[in-house]
């Protein structure tokens, strides 16, 4: 059996995302104070707008879920987030909240993040009712599950007005097949907030916590054909960030930190680092996936400096 969530959202962020059509989304919640996990990841997010308009309008494919300084979702998401601006922003998360303290440019409050991949944005004429079971008093949304009859219908009806599924050629599917999970296709935001969370928020190498300056880093690059995947990431302290990326460090096969011998003959220097040298990585949670072997063989092969 696979879960369908269906989300209630605000109209203008339904219509700024789809004049984007983006390749994810991040629907936020003003408070995130709770974990969601009304679905797995694969599995399809539906959102509707607010009454009157009781209609399911889009979607996409749930790929994770975290709770984050807004600083942190704009930075990631930026105009994904479906507002024009991160003051507008603000604005939203202070209406919703009811408190103005947010608008100060000082205050970075929590707000819960809800990433979509593969979203769809559907025209006026393929909107969906809701089911009748979706009451008038529901407040943020209701799970429902292709097990049943009226989640079997939604599950149906959704196939009937998007691709999501069937254009996933790894695992090809009828609308009349048995419902599945859907592949998730990370985008960047996507990839930073999972390799963040991943790593409990701390570098993989230095251990160090202060959220501002840790990246999210690609092992093999996305420019050279490094995926937005997790097993592709490593959460890095910004200096060494720019190190890796640079060659001047690298990982080893069994996990452990190196720094190239160029790092102080180009800079007669280096000493912090090289007092991290041979430091077992940080393991990521589990349930997260491991660096890739051959995306670290790409780094060493292609990047490292020896």
């Amino acid at each position: 059996m696979v879960n369908m969530f269906i989300a209630i959202t605000d109209r203008r962020w339904f219509e700024l995302l789809s004049q984007m059509q983006p390749d994810e989304v991040n629907f936020w919640q003003p408070s995130g104070g709770r974990n969601f996990r009304a679905v797995s990841i694969g599995e399809l997010f539906l959102f509707k707008l607010h009454a009157p308009d009781d209609f399911i309008v889009g979607g996409g494919v749930f790929s994770h879920a975290s709770n984050v300084p807004l600083s942190l979702a704009w930075e990631a998401f930026d105009v994904k987030n479906g507002v024009p601006s991160l003051a507008a922003m603000r604005q939203r998360i202070a209406h919703y909240r009811r408190d103005e303290d947010v608008l100060d440019p000082r205050v970075d409050p929590t707000v819960g993040c809800r990433i979509l991949t593969r979203p769809f944005f559907w025209p006026r004429e393929k909107w969906l009712p809701v089911p009748q079971s979706f009451a008038r008093n529901i407040v943020t949304g209701k799970r429902y599950g292709s097990g049943d009859a009226e989640g079997r219908y939604l599950w149906d009806a959704v196939m009937d007005r998007t691709d999501i599924a069937r254009s996933d050629a790894a695992q090809p599917r009828s609308r009349f097949g048995t419902p599945q999970i859907v592949r998730p296709r990370l985008g960047q935001g996507a990839f930073r907030l999972a390799v963040t969370d991943a790593y409990e928020r701390r570098c993989a190498v230095s251990g160090e916590k202060t959220l501002p300056i840790l990246d999210a880093a690609h092992i093999r690059s996305y420019g050279e054909g490094g995926d937005h995947d997790a097993a592709n990431g490593l959460l890095l302290r910004t200096d060494i960030h720019r190190l890796f990326d640079l060659g001047y460090v690298t990982v080893s096969n069994d996990h452990r930190f190196e720094v190239s011998h160029r790092l102080k003959a180009d800079f007669d220097n280096g000493r912090h680092y090289y007092d991290l040298h041979g430091q077992r990585l940080r393991s990521p949670l589990p349930g997260y996936a491991k660096p890739a072997a051959d995306a670290l063989c790409w780094h060493r092969e292609n990047r490292y400096l020896g």
